[in-house]
């Protein structure tokens, strides 16, 4: 199982998740109690599970986990805007298919996501075996690993190959490159389907996300893994700056860092692999954003699963 990075003093986590929500648990206190499962009417974006005054940046460390977080939002974009009855929120979802579409494309997300689902099995395989897990709840997550490796292989070929073919959205992904390109005097089919009532545009919609449903259920899982890997610790920018080398035999995958509300800064972080940074700023006057120079306490959390 991996470890924290060198330096942190949270004690070491084993994440455990449901098939529609996640959290964090001690290593040695995996119990079926505190992993309940999400109702299926909750929002499946981690982002929109709960309401809370505080903010959360999150900074991916490698490409994989990059790609993941971008899926993710579009993911996110066309569930949110899919049940609405405007027809521009219909544009809006239609546009988020297209762009998982476009990053999908990319042969390699698949094979990406089956080996991090292999991963991620492997590493909790090996939880089986200290004392103090509770092996129902362990087979539960192993299960939705499971299921979600068996629903990519499923899909066959290339993430939505069979969408890409579809002469309706052929036209419109053909035309959305051009600013403006999607007017009604360019796709008369599109701008007729546009007017048709909510239940039919939402039933296409609905139809048109079925091949693309294990991709964002595998992202989900995984990225739910990832966040809640370690326990989130408390820590302080001087003077609105922060550092931190990582442990390479541990390498980190994402960086969240959390605010608490209604603060006037906000954090810009970079790194890499091996070392990351997070440099605070504000919003002065002109819009412009400045350094913020103060001594700056937010809660971080290194994501090493």
């Amino acid at each position: 199982m991996t470890t924290l990075p060198a330096g942190n003093n949270s004690a070491e986590s084993v994440p455990v998740v449901g098939a529609n929500t996640s959290f964090g648990i001690p290593r040695g206190q995996i119990h079926a109690e505190n992993c309940p499962r999400a109702d299926a009417s909750e929002p499946q974006s981690p982002r929109e599970a709960i309401v809370s005054t505080q903010l959360t940046f999150e900074h991916p460390l490698n490409e994989r986990i990059r790609t993941f977080l971008r899926l993710e939002h579009l993911f996110g974009k066309v569930a949110r805007f899919l049940a609405a009855e405007d027809s521009w929120v219909s544009r809006a979802a239609v546009e988020g298919i297209l762009d998982v579409l476009a990053i999908t494309a990319r042969a390699d997300v698949k094979t990406e996501l089956l080996k991090e689902l292999d991963r991620n099995g492997s590493a909790l395989n090996r939880v089986r075996r200290q004392a103090g897990v509770d092996l129902e709840a362990l087979e539960k997550i192993l299960d939705d690993l499971r299921r979600a490796t068996s629903d990519l292989h499923a899909l066959g070929g290339q993430i939505g190959q069979s969408l890409r073919q579809d002469e309706f959205i052929k036209s419109i992904a053909k035309r959305s490159s051009i600013p403006g390109g999607t007017c009604s005097f360019d796709l008369p089919r599109y701008h007729y389907w546009l007017r048709q009532s909510p239940e039919v545009r939402q039933q296409q919609l609905r139809a048109w996300m079925q091949g693309l449903q294990p991709v964002s259920e595998a992202i989900g899982l995984i990225l739910s893994l990832a966040r809640t890997s370690a326990a989130p610790r408390e820590v302080t920018a001087s003077g609105g700056f922060f550092q931190e080398s990582l442990d390479a035999r541990a390498p980190a995958q994402l960086v969240r860092v959390t605010l608490n509300g209604g603060t006037h800064f906000f954090p810009e972080i970079s790194g890499h692999k091996n070392r990351f940074s997070i440099r605070f700023m504000e919003t002065g006057e002109t819009g412009r954003p400045a350094p913020w120079r103060e001594d700056t306490p937010f809660v971080l959390t290194c994501c090493v699963f």
